[in-house]
Formats: structure tokens, sequence, C-alpha cells
């Protein structure tokens, strides 16, 4: 399952982001992981979900998200649950490609028995139809 939180700056996409890493890590019984760029949500997510800052693993386009989700994947198979908090800020302010992205997701997830929670900061009213049906 894909889960797409959009919204304009301000909207309110991190506070529910944070409030749906906390009921994962309270309701799944595997290990939850948070994709950020930088250490904002550090005081606000439960201690128990492995924060990962983007900039420590020059994380910087669709390719290395990728791989680096795939990696996550290949040492701990126990992953329920990947959030990716602000999209655009890791790869790149290209609509294209965040839904390529969404969709690997899908794929990825299905076939790994994974859940993914992102956040993209873009008008929801411009979504492609491929994003709209993660809204």
């Amino acid at each position: 399952m894909v889960k797409v939180i959009m919204g304009l700056k301000g909207s309110g996409k991190t506070k529910e982001l944070v409030k749906r890493i906390n009921e994962a890590v309270q309701n799944e019984n595997g290990s939850v992981v948070c994709i950020e760029l930088g250490k904002a949500l550090m005081y606000d997510v439960d201690y128990r979900v492995r924060l990962i800052d983007a900039k420590e693993y020059s994380i910087n386009n669709i390719t290395l998200l990728k791989g680096f989700i795939s990696g996550l994947h290949a040492g701990n198979f126990d992953i329920t649950h990947v959030f990716i908090e602000g999209l655009y800020k890791l790869i790149g302010n290209d609509r294209a490609v965040g839904e390529e992205f969404v969709q690997w997701c899908e794929t990825f997830g299905n076939v790994n028995s994974m859940n993914f929670t992102i956040t993209v900061s873009d008008d929801p009213q411009v979504a492609s139809s491929g994003m709209q049906k993660y809204l």
C-alpha cells in the first residue's frame, strides 16, 4: 500500500505524517523507517522509529533513493512501513519522476510486504491522475 500526503507548504503534511508514523509503531509488528532530509522529526516520533537523514547518505535522486530503500530491505526483512518526508526535497521537483517513484514503491511494496507513506509538497489540484489514486 502506498499513501501520498500532498499539500502546499503549511498545509499540515508533516503533522499528519508524524501522527501516522506513531500509529504505525503502535499497530504494526515490524520495523518502521522514516527517511527525511535533516533531523527535524527526531523529537516528534516514537524512539522505536529508525530515522534516517538522507543527507548522511547523499540521497539526491530517484535512483539513489530506490537503491537505498532496496538496501534497507535487503538488510532487514522485518521492515513493514517506510515513511518519506518531503519527496521533492530528496529527488527534485519533477512531477513525472515523483509519480514514477510512487509507482515503483507500490510494486516494491507489494512484492516485499511493505507499506509506504510519502509527503509531497505540491498542490493536490494539479496532481496527475496517476498520482491522484495514491492521495
